[in-house]
C-alpha cells in the first residue's frame, strides 16, 4: 500500500506547480508569445483570435470531459497524462505547421482543463485535514505560471528570440518543473470534505429555482470580462507604448498580482456573505479593465494589470465555495456547470474583439471599445450579485423574515 502524502507544503507546492503548467502554459502561454509571433509574421490578429478561441473551446470540452471520467480511474495517473500532453502540445507549437496550430491549441485547452480539475481535486483531498487556507494556496499556480512565462517571454523578446523558440522554451521549462513534482502524485486521493467559506453549513430548505441561473450568468460575465485583457494585454501594451522597454512587463505583473490575490482570498473572513467578496472582486477587475482604456502610459497599464490580476483566481475560489452552499447535494455537477458557463464567456471574447477590429479605423480604437464592453460586463455581473443578495438573503435573514 502506498504511503499517503503527509507533508501539506509538498502537496501545495506540487499542486501549484501542476496548475502553473496546466493553466499558465497550457492556456495562457500564447498571450506573451503572441507579440513575438506577430513580429515574425507567422500570423495576424485575426488568426490569433481564432487560435485563442480554439484553446478556450478546448477548455470547455475538457471541463465537460473531466466530469465524465470514471471514478475508478486513478486521479494521479490522469494528472500525469494531462501534464505530459500539455508539454508535448506546447513543444509541437514550435513546428512551422500553421495548419495544425488550431488543433494543437484546442487539444492544449482540453489538457489544461483536465489537469486543472484533477489536480485541484487530488490536492484538496490530500489537504482536507489541513486548514482551508493551505488548500486554497494551490490556486496560486495559474498566476505563478503566468508570471514565470511572462518573465521568460520578456527576456526572449529582449534577446530577439522567435515565436518558435518561445514555444520550445516553455515546453522545456514545463518539462523541468514536471520532473521535480512527478513523484508527489503517487496515489488516489480520498473524498473531499465540504468546506464552506461564507456560512457554517449549506443552505437548508427549498432553494429558489432562479438563484442558480442568475449565479451562472454572473459567473459567465466574469469569463468574458477578463478575457480580452488576458488574451491581448501584451499586444495592447505594445501598441500603447511601442518604444518603451517596459512594454513586456505587464503580463508577468498580471500573474504576480493573481498570486497575491489567491493568497488574499485564502484569508477571507468566514461568516461573511461570499457574494459581497464577489461584488468587490468584479468591481476591482472592471476598474482595471476600464483603466487601460483611459490611461495609456506605463503607469496606467501597470495599475490595470494589477487590478485585473488580483481578482483573477479569487473570483473562481469564491464562486466555487458559494456554489457548494447553494447546491450542497450536487455541488460537483454545478461546479462543472459554472466552469462550462465561464468557458463560454471566454470563448466569446476573441471573436467579439475580431469583429470590432474589422469595423474600427484603428487597432487602438478597436481595443478601447472591446475593453469598455468587457468592463461593463463585469459591472453587470456585480449588479446581478447585488440583486441576488436582495432576493436571496443569507440563511439567517431568511429565518428572520419567516419569523
Amino acid at each position: 500500500m502506498s504511503r499517503r502524502v503527509s507533508e501539506p507544503l509538498v502537496v501545495v507546492l506540487a499542486g501549484s506547480a501542476s496548475l502553473a503548467i496546466a493553466m499558465g502554459v497550457g492556456r495562457f502561454a500564447f498571450t506573451p508569445i503572441l507579440p513575438m509571433m506577430l513580429h515574425d509574421g507567422a500570423l495576424d490578429l485575426d488568426v490569433a483570435g481564432r487560435l485563442a478561441t480554439a484553446n478556450y473551446v478546448g477548455y470547455l470540452v475538457g471541463a465537460l470531459a473531466a466530469m465524465l471520467v470514471p471514478k475508478r480511474w486513478d486521479q494521479t495517473t490522469v494528472i500525469k497524462l494531462a501534464l505530459v500532453w500539455t508539454i508535448a502540445l506546447t513543444a509541437l507549437m514550435a513546428l512551422p505547421l500553421p495548419s495544425a496550430w488550431m488543433l494543437l491549441r484546442f487539444l492544449a485547452g482540453v489538457a489544461s482543463a483536465v489537469g486543472f480539475v484533477f489536480t485541484s481535486g487530488w490536492c484538496l483531498a490530500e489537504l482536507s485535514e489541513a486548514s482551508s487556507s493551505i488548500g486554497s494556496a494551490i490556486f496560486t499556480g495559474p498566476g505563478a505560471g503566468i508570471a514565470l512565462s511572462g518573465l521568460a517571454a520578456s527576456a526572449m523578446t529582449a534577446l530577439g528570440f522567435t515565436g518558435q523558440w518561445g514555444w520550445m522554451t516553455f515546453a522545456i521549462m514545463s518539462a523541468a518543473i514536471n520532473a521535480v513534482i512527478w513523484s508527489v502524485f503517487k496515489r488516489q486521493g480520498k473524498t473531499i470534505e465540504p468546506f464552506y467559506l461564507g456560512t457554517a453549513k449549506a443552505t437548508s430548505g427549498r432553494i429558489p429555482r432562479s438563484e442558480m441561473p442568475m449565479f451562472a450568468i454572473a459567473y459567465g460575465l466574469a469569463g468574458f470580462g477578463y478575457i480580452v485583457t488576458a488574451t491581448y494585454l501584451p499586444v495592447i501594451a505594445k501598441n500603447a507604448i511601442p518604444d518603451s522597454p517596459l512594454r513586456t512587463v505587464f503580463w508577468p505583473l498580471f500573474g504576480i498580482s493573481a498570486v497575491a490575490g489567491s493568497l488574499l482570498a485564502a484569508r477571507a473572513k468566514k461568516g461573511v456573505d461570499v457574494r459581497l467578496y464577489l461584488i468587490g472582486s468584479y468591481l476591482v477587475q472592471a476598474a482595471g479593465v476600464a483603466l487601460s482604456v483611459i490611461w495609456h502610459d506605463a503607469v496606467g497599464l501597470a495599475l490595470s494589470s494589477i487590478l485585473v490580476g488580483v481578482p483573477f483566481t479569487a473570483i473562481s475560489f469564491f464562486a466555487m465555495n458559494e456554489v457548494r452552499r447553494i447546491r450542497s447535494n450536487h455541488h460537483a455537477r454545478y461546479m462543472g456547470l459554472l466552469t462550462a458557463v465561464f468557458a463560454v464567456g471566454q470563448i466569446m471574447g476573441p471573436p467579439i474583439v475580431g469583429a470590432i477590429l474589422h469595423h474600427q479605423t484603428s487597432i487602438d480604437a478597436g481595443f478601447a471599445l472591446a475593453l469598455s464592453i468587457a468592463s461593463i460586463a463585469l459591472v453587470i455581473g456585480a449588479g446581478i450579485f447585488v440583486a441576488m443578495i436582495a432576493m436571496f438573503p443569507p440563511e439567517g435573514r431568511r429565518r428572520q423574515r419567516r419569523g
